[in-house]
């Protein structure tokens, strides 16, 4: 992946199930995360439709210049807005317009097929072969630093009873425990910035897995999605307890997080409004 001098990185949020008021976007049940660290752009997550597109053409941010799009994990409302940005892409070509041949990374479970809610299929809208047309596809268990200070984080261990226990949908007939659920962290000067999709693995092992690989214990801003939605109150108790022992800089739940979730966290943590149009800068480490 690019390597170079560490600049600041500037996060904006393409896609939320809210937006900002005052900023006329597009909300939708999902979730996409726009970032640039220095020259390198990354798209995280990219919603259910053409949603996150739209937003970005709004805000004048051209997707046609993404060096990555990652993936946090295979779920519909993560990435079936592939689809729209792979039109995107060829109304490009035809129209004589310059874009760069983007990375696609996830974990290797990626395409695996999915069923939930009685929805025959709620995984990866394209296979290997058809993706690995557009791009290069990188698979990895592994964190992968994308920059000096951005890193996909891989697998993420379960650390924690309380969370990430549950599946969500079924594969092969099986329960699904969503295996590839993982999430991008950036080491800033004050400390990481966690950029969660869903956290299925549990929001609070994810930051674990952020502390460890980035060998960094301070958090300056957690954002994303908590998996929180229909969480049993003592789950939701105890992340508000770990959250509570962070001292993180900034909270920005969003997504699949829930009302009460977010309210209960808001007692703990230093909870900021999320959602559409929602820019945030972190200065690099030096």
């Amino acid at each position: 992946m690019r390597r170079g001098p560490r600049f600041p990185m500037d996060l904006t949020v393409l896609c939320d199930n809210v937006t900002i008021t005052d900023r006329y976007f597009l909300g939708e049940p999902g979730i996409s995360i726009h970032i640039r660290d220095g020259e390198t752009t990354v798209l995280f997550d990219l919603g259910y439709s053409d949603v996150f597109l739209r937003n970005a053409m709004a805000m004048g941010i051209d997707l046609l210049r993404t060096d990555v799009v990652a993936f946090s994990h295979a779920h519909l409302d993560h990435t079936w807005g592939l689809m729209p940005l792979l039109a995107h892409r060829a109304r490009a070509v035809i129209e004589g317009q310059e874009q760069i041949r983007p990375t696609f990374l996830a974990h290797p479970a990626i395409f695996r097929s999915v069923a939930g809610g009685g929805v025959p299929e709620i995984g990866m809208p394209v296979d290997r072969e058809t993706l690995a047309r557009q791009g290069e596809v990188l698979l990895s268990r592994e964190p992968v630093w994308i920059t000096d200070d951005l890193v996909f984080l891989g697998e993420i261990p379960r650390r924690f009873p309380f969370e990430g226990q549950g599946a969500c949908g079924e594969c092969n007939g099986a329960p699904d425990t969503v295996p590839d659920d993982t999430a991008l962290a950036y080491c800033s000067k004050d400390g990481l910035v966690v950029i969660t999709g869903c956290a299925h693995a549990g929001i609070c092992s994810t930051i674990a897995r952020a502390k460890e690989v980035c060998g960094e214990s301070r958090i300056a801003c957690v954002i994303g999605g908590f998996h929180l939605l229909t969480a049993a109150k003592e789950q939701i108790d105890a992340t508000c307890r770990y959250f509570a022992g962070l001292d993180a800089g900034a909270v920005h739940p969003c997504h699949c997080t829930g009302f009460a979730a977010t309210i209960a966290l808001a007692g703990a943590a230093n909870v900021r409004e999320t959602g559409v149009g929602l820019r945030l800068s972190f200065a690099g480490r030096s």
